[in-house]
């Protein structure tokens, strides 16, 4: 792979993605959600993208990133490897990150593997280690033998709390492709960078949602306790996507955590 020069092998593709915000803003790249599409940042990029080059991708599978990005066996260090091509691609030496769930995850890996790449991070109801690999194989199993309908079904009740929903990103679970949805099923089960957490040098922002079922707030307190200078921002009201649940809150800390800058675009 060529460097942040903006060039890439030919032929090589990219994660899907999405750019808003002024060209010559810092840089502050948005990672999603399994099951989601770059829509479950829809409600906090307003608030984002007068300051911020805003990037949010979707995930193998998901929203408009095929499927054949990645295989059975992937693992988080690939997604974060996509991720790279993507900022390469766009020019982007440094970047600020924000990630939900697996996209936090893919956030964790940048800053223990390509410090140098991160001026910040927000890790967002996410985990060092999403409860082991037996449930992620079951799930992958389930979605590559009968497809979306089951996941999709039970995704509401992981993702919002009581009384609240957001159609479309119930549509995106269900519109998932399977193959692409089971591999990074398959990255969740490999992953578990609790070991890793004490060598994180970037400054690090912890969101969690109090009513987060899916990695509740202990995980988040996991990580905050174990990265360095790390705060911890718990909402209230909020289940596993906070951001689509209660955006005003996640975009005033992201806003407060990144600052004036959230990386420095290079073109």
């Amino acid at each position: 792979m060529n460097g942040p020069s903006g060039t890439r092998p030919a032929g090589e593709e990219l994660l899907h993605h999405r750019a808003e915000g002024p060209g010559g803003a810092p840089a502050l790249l948005l990672g999603p959600s399994l099951g989601t599409s770059t829509a479950v940042w829809d409600a906090v990029v307003p608030e984002l993208s007068d300051a911020y080059r805003v990037v949010r991708w979707d995930l193998p599978g998901h929203g408009g990133s095929r499927a054949s990005l990645i295989g059975a066996g992937a693992t988080v260090a690939k997604l974060a490897e996509l991720v790279l091509a993507l900022a390469d691609a766009l020019g982007l030496a440094r970047f600020g990150y924000a990630g939900v769930s697996l996209g936090g995850a893919v956030g964790l890996h940048l800053a223990v593997h390509h410090t140098e790449r991160l001026t910040g991070l927000a890790v967002v109801c996410s985990s060092a280690r999403f409860g082991g690999r037996g449930p992620w194989e079951e799930r992958a199993a389930l979605v590559r033998r009968d497809g979306m309908a089951a996941v999709a079904a039970a995704s509401p009740a992981r993702w919002f709390t009581p009384g609240f929903t957001v159609p479309r990103l119930v549509a995106d679970v269900r519109e998932a492709d399977p193959a692409g949805y089971a591999a990074c099923c398959d990255a969740l089960a490999a992953y578990d960078l609790r070991a890793l957490l004490p060598g994180i040098a970037v400054p690090t922002l912890v969101v969690a949602g109090c009513a987060d079922p899916a990695t509740p707030p202990a995980h988040s307190r996991e990580i905050a306790d174990a990265v360095p200078g790390a705060v911890l921002v718990e909402l209230p009201g909020a289940s596993h996507l906070a951001p689509a649940e209660r955006p005003g809150a996640v975009s005033a800390a992201l806003r407060g955590h990144f600052g004036g800058g959230a990386g420095t675009s290079a073109r």
